[in-house]
C-alpha cells in the first residue's frame, strides 16, 4: 500500500486519494470470502493490484456476488485466476514468460481506446514490453478501454449483473516507476474517469497484492490447491522427476575437489541501482508543487464555479463565503501558492506546507 520501491503502488494510492477525495479508503487485509462477507453495498468500488490473483471457489463466488449487486471491481494483475475468468466468459492471452525477461528491454507503451477517451496518446516507459492481453471475451457485454503496443486489448470493462468488472492485465502500468514518467499519471486518471465519482465505499486490497499463491482455508494445503491447475501440476511433477534423476545419478558419481571459481558479477544489482536512481531523480519538488496547485485550482473551478485567472481579494472573499474556510486561512493558502509560483526552487518544507494547507481546505470545505 505504501511501497515506495520502483514497482510499488505508493504513487497510485496517493493519486487515488486525490481522485476520490470525498471518500475514505478502507484497507482490506483478508481474502474476498472474509472481506465481503455480510457486505450489502450496491455502489462501492473495490481496487485490487496484484501480480497473481488466484482464488478458491468461495472467494470467486463472493467476488461475483459483490459485483452483481451493483458494485464496481477494478482488477489489475499479470495472471488472473482462470476459473474466475471462465465464470465470466474470458480467456487471458499472453502472460510474461522467461523470454521476456532475458530479451532486450525497449520503450513500450499502453494507450486508451479511441472513441471512448478523448486523449488517446501513448503512455511510454523503458522496460520489459507490455504483452499481456485478453484473447477472448463476450463482446456483447464488454467494452475495450485500453490496448498495449501490439493493439491487443489489455483493459476492458465487463457489465455483470448490476455492476461492472474493470479488468486490466498489466499492473506495471500502475507502478511508481511508470506513473512518474512524464505525464503517465494521466493514464491512471483516465482509467478511473469512467467509475462512479463518489462511490458508496472504496476498498483497497492489501491481501492479494502481497501473495503470489494462496492456501485454501478449508483444509487444503497450498500445494494441493496449486495442483488443481494442470500447467502447475505438470511443472511440479517435471521438476520433481528431474530432481529424482539428479539425486540418482549424482549419488553414483564422485569427483575430486575442484578449486572454486570466482562467481560472475551480479548484474541484477547494477540493474536495481539503475532503477533506484531513476526513481530518486524524479523527486522534483517544483513539478510536484505545480501539479498540486493545478489540481487544486481545477477543483475550485468545478466545485465552486469560480474563475481562477485572477487570485485577488475579491476572489478570496467569494471563495471564503462559498466554502467553510476562514478568510485568514484562505489568504494564507493563496499566499503560499503565490510564493511557490514565484520561487525557482521549492524545498521539502515548502512542499509539505502547501500539501497540509490544501488538505486542510478539503477537510473544512462545505
Amino acid at each position: 500500500m505504501n511501497d515506495k520501491n520502483p514497482f510499488g503502488t505508493y504513487v497510485f494510492r496517493q493519486q487515488l486519494n486525490q481522485l476520490f477525495y470525498h471518500n475514505n479508503i478502507y484497507v482490506s487485509k483478508s481474502n474476498f470470502e472474509k472481506s465481503l462477507a455480510g457486505n450489502y453495498d450496491t455502489g462501492s468500488l473495490y481496487v485490487n493490484i496484484s501480480k497473481n490473483l488466484l482464488l478458491n471457489t468461495d472467494d470467486r463466488n463472493s467476488l461475483l456476488n459483490f459485483v452483481s449487486n451493483g458494485n464496481s471491481m477494478f482488477i489489475s494483475s499479470e495472471f488472473i485466476d482462470t476459473s474466475f475468468l471462465g465464470a465470466i466468459g474470458f480467456v487471458q492471452g499472453k502472460t510474461l514468460g522467461m523470454e521476456d525477461f532475458i530479451s532486450a528491454m525497449h520503450y513500450t507503451y499502453v494507450k486508451m481506446q479511441p472513441g471512448i477517451f478523448a486523449d488517446t496518446a501513448a503512455f511510454p516507459y523503458f522496460y520489459i514490453p507490455f504483452k499481456n492481453y485478453f484473447s477472448d471475451y463476450p463482446e456483447a457485454s464488454v467494452k475495450v478501454l485500453g490496448r498495449n503496443e501490439n493493439g491487443a486489448a489489455n483493459f476492458i470493462v465487463l457489465f455483470y449483473g448490476k455492476g461492472r468488472f474493470y479488468l486490466h492485465c498489466d499492473p506495471r502500468a500502475f507502478s511508481n516507476y511508470f506513473l512518474l514518467q512524464k505525464e503517465n499519471y494521466k493514464y491512471l486518471q483516465q482509467a478511473f474517469s469512467l467509475m462512479p465519482e463518489i462511490p458508496e465505499h472504496i476498498y483497497w486490497d492489501d491481501y492479494y497484492n502481497k501473495r503470489n499463491y494462496y492456501s485454501d482455508e478449508k483444509g487444503k494445503t497450498g500445494l494441493a490447491v496449486l495442483l488443481q491447475y494442470p500447467a502447475m501440476a505438470w511443472a511440479f511433477w517435471l521438476i520433481l522427476s528431474l530432481l529424482a534423476l539428479f539425486i540418482l545419478f549424482d549419488s553414483k558419481r564422485r569427483q575430486r575437489i575442484i578449486k572454486p571459481l570466482q562467481p560472475n558479477i551480479n548484474t541484477s544489482v547494477a540493474f536495481t541501482e539503475t532503477v533506484g536512481r531513476l526513481y530518486l531523480q524524479k523527486k522534483d519538488n517544483r513539478n510536484i508543487a505545480d501539479k498540486m496547485i493545478t489540481y487544486f485550482l481545477e477543483h475550485i473551478r468545478n466545485q465552486y464555479f469560480l474563475n481562477t485567472n485572477q487570485l485577488n481579494d475579491e476572489f478570496m472573499d467569494t471563495l471564503t463565503r462559498k466554502s467553510n474556510m476562514q478568510l485568514l486561512q484562505t489568504q494564507k493558502l493563496f499566499g503560499t501558492i503565490h510564493e511557490i509560483q514565484q520561487s525557482q526552487q521549492i524545498n521539502d518544507q515548502q512542499l509539505l506546507s502547501l500539501n497540509q494547507q490544501i488538505e486542510n481546505f478539503y477537510k473544512h470545505k462545505i
